[in-house]
């Protein structure tokens, strides 16, 4: 994410309340003991204000943030400073990701792959994902599928309101590309004297196909050990709209 995301960082987690970050943060634990993988020192990628990182501290995980948005980041600061979690976050484009020492697991939610343009972009991240994992490390990651982006998505509007904050949200498939939708949201927050602030944020989101997935894992030296439907162990379903990747960095010698 790029730092454009000044307003989103604020109203995140508002708009997020229905991400089951405890949910998750269990599930993404049932995957490693799933796969007899000790999730030792855990990288989560994308980490964005931290809820799913200050999930597994809670757990005893040692845990390490990535983002690339300082606005994401302040606020992920705050919420760990607040709720005594001893985090430290790092500010990185997910296509450049260089840690000081090598992790264990690496943790990637809620569609941020989704967020790379390009196919191109995708197996650099994967890449650089593979460099920093430990040989034998457990690589999870989730995406929007292809039948979300052109279904559910497409060129559909939506509205969010809570305590918070009103956002309307519109979509528009993108006419060369209809894998990408571009993404409109306008948030309304409400003032003391009744009157509202109007902020507004873009960007696109691209899904990617399980054999483009597959190819660039294996490309990057990872062998896929399972795709599941979201917070399930079950094969993704046709109508799936968020698939779970599980990978395994390959062990040196390996093909």
């Amino acid at each position: 994410m790029q730092d454009s995301y000044f307003d989103f960082a604020r109203f995140y987690d508002s708009l997020m309340e229905d991400a089951r970050y405890a949910d998750r943060a269990d599930y993404l634990l049932s995957i490693c003991e799933r796969f007899d993988h000790p999730i030792g020192v855990c990288l989560d990628l994308a980490c964005g204000t931290g809820s799913l990182s200050r999930e597994l501290f809670a757990r005893g995980i040692e845990v390490l943030g990535v983002d690339g948005s300082l606005d994401m980041l302040a606020e992920a600061s705050r919420r760990a400073f607040e709720e005594n979690c001893e985090i430290p976050y790092i500010c990185q484009d997910m296509c450049g990701l260089t840690l000081p020492e090598a992790v264990d697991s690496c943790v990637c939610t809620l569609d941020s792959i989704n967020h790379l343009p390009s196919a191109e972009e995708v197996q650099t991240c994967f890449d650089h994902v593979s460099r920093n994992l430990r040989q034998g490390g457990l690589f999870v990651f989730d995406v929007n599928t292809v039948y979300k982006h052109r279904e559910v998505l497409a060129n559909n509007a939506f509205t969010i309101e809570n305590d918070s904050v009103f956002c309307a949200w519109q979509n528009a498939l993108d006419e060369e590309n209809e894998n990408t939708v571009e993404i409109l949201l306008d948030f309304f927050e409400e003032q003391e004297d009744g009157s509202y602030l109007r902020y507004s944020e873009s960007f696109a989101e691209t899904a990617y196909t399980d054999e483009e997935l597959r190819t660039m894992l294996a490309n990057a030296g990872f062998e896929v050990l399972a795709c599941f439907g979201d917070l399930s162990f079950e094969a993704p379903a046709e109508d799936e709209q968020r698939a779970v990747y599980v990978a395994r960095k390959q062990q040196e010698g390996t093909n």
